[in-house]
């Protein structure tokens, strides 16, 4: 199964951490609600592997993650 990048809009932080503020969903800009973890993982469903935001995103919750500065949402 082949990973499909997405654009993300993210803040930078002095500290170091990155946190994501939206995605670009198919031409649709959709704002992160919430962050309820952050974690190095891999991707059981899409390969790959890096640092997964467990987001919700319109009242949904997905899989967000950053692999080497490149984006991905885990496939359901």
């Amino acid at each position: 199964m082949e990973k499909k990048f997405i654009k993300v809009i993210a803040e930078h932080h002095i500290d170091g951490k990155t946190r994501p503020i939206s995605i670009d969903w198919n031409g649709r800009n959709l704002e992160v609600d919430k962050i309820s973890d952050i974690r190095q993982a891999a991707s059981l469903k899409g390969g790959g592997q890096g640092t997964r935001y467990t987001c919700k995103i319109c009242g949904r919750d997905i899989y967000l993650f950053c692999d080497e500065g490149l984006w991905f949402i885990e496939k359901y």
